[in-house]
């Protein structure tokens, strides 16, 4: 199951020979010496795993973009059972169990790897990437899950880029958060024959994440079953048009970002989730910001061409969320809660570091 180098043998983790760009090839850097015959007890595993934004603009299944916010991952061999040091976003509802989402990640990377029982181990976790809000949370656990599995395998057994990139996929159920979380930048992925592929775009400097993040959930099934089973063939048409505008713009033409982030695909059927949401990204784009739903919402991410265009975007979240008169100020009745961020889109994705001590 696992790819050979030149000489017949398991090349490790972070191998260039295995490392590449090209589709269905998910690199990750590991800093430290590998394993070679698997973790010794009070080893650790370190990732950091950026979050994410899926569906990007017209590219809805298919683009995703890695953004700089990252939760931190810690695995430690240890003697029996499972311990847990969970803190920060979402920390109090997420179970101490083996259902525990980086947990189930661990135990599908050594099955994949045929690798039998996940050894027990101490999990440590810091979640700064919020929950429920489409910025990839759930992917961030799951890649960080499988790389850290994966790097107390021993080298023998470890698994490819590849093999990395479908089972985060299969656990996901969709390779658009993941590719980028694994990767960083912007990624295009795609499903053929079972398969997944993914290949990465190179962002241009000038474009800037501004994360607008509200105090209310929207569940991505919830989103999801508000999609009809079929659209026009102009619909899909101009949307087609537009993903492919939106690659350009983001790798090369930022000043082409709000006519390339324009979606009719899935944006306006999930409007009524997220109304609030939904208000915030047409004023934006009224006033000429390139604005979207983050994944399925309810999170704004508005692409800026530069640091001072962000730098007005954010101001016109808050003062846009701040009017009373405002659809994006309540929801349910209630006012709503904003978190304006303004981030860096990463060049590199998860980042893993090995250690005995």
């Amino acid at each position: 199951m696992n790819e050979t180098n030149a000489a017949g043998t398991a090349a490790p983790v972070g191998d260039p020979a295995r490392d590449s760009s090209v589709s269905g090839d998910a690199a990750h850097s590991v800093e430290g010496a590998p394993f070679t015959e698997g973790a010794p007890l009070g080893a650790t595993v370190t990732v950091e795993v950026p979050a994410s934004s899926g569906n990007v603009g017209p590219g809805f299944d298919s683009l995703g973009l890695a953004l700089g916010h990252y939760d931190t991952v810690r695995v430690t061999r240890i003697a029996g059972g499972l311990e847990f040091d969970l803190t920060g976003e979402g920390a109090d509802a997420i179970p101490r169990t083996p259902d525990q989402l980086v947990l189930r990640a661990m135990q599908a990377a050594y099955d994949a790897a045929g690798a039998g029982e996940l050894p027990p181990v101490r999990l440590e976790a810091h979640n700064a990437i919020p929950h429920g809000r489409g910025m990839g949370s759930s992917a961030s656990a799951v890649v960080a899950g499988v790389l850290a599995a994966n790097a107390l395998l021993p080298a023998r057994s470890r698994l490819s880029p590849d093999e990395v990139l479908q089972v985060c996929s299969r656990l996901e159920g969709h390779p658009d958060n993941v590719a980028p979380t694994l990767t960083g930048g912007l990624t295009v992925s795609w499903e053929e024959a079972g398969h997944f592929h993914s290949t990465p775009v190179e962002v241009h400097p000038d474009v800037v994440p501004v994360v607008a993040v509200p105090d209310f959930e929207v569940a991505t099934a919830v989103a999801r079953g508000l999609l009809p089973d079929s659209v026009a063939h102009r619909t899909a048409a101009v949307n087609a048009g537009r993903a492919a505008l939106l690659v350009a713009a983001v790798g090369g033409r930022p000043e082409l970002l709000l006519p390339a982030t324009f979606d009719l695909l899935h944006q306006p059927y999930r409007a009524q989730a997220m109304a609030p949401s939904a208000a915030l990204v047409q004023a934006l784009r009224e006033q000429g910001h390139a604005a979207l739903i983050s994944g399925a919402g309810p999170t704004v991410l508005t692409l800026a061409n530069g640091q001072e265009e962000a730098g007005r975007a954010a101001a016109a979240v808050r003062e846009i969320v701040d009017d009373a008169a405002s659809p994006a100020h309540s929801h349910q009745g209630e006012p709503v809660g904003w978190r304006v961020l303004t981030l860096h889109v990463p060049r590199e994705g998860a980042k893993v570091s090995v250690s005995t001590q």
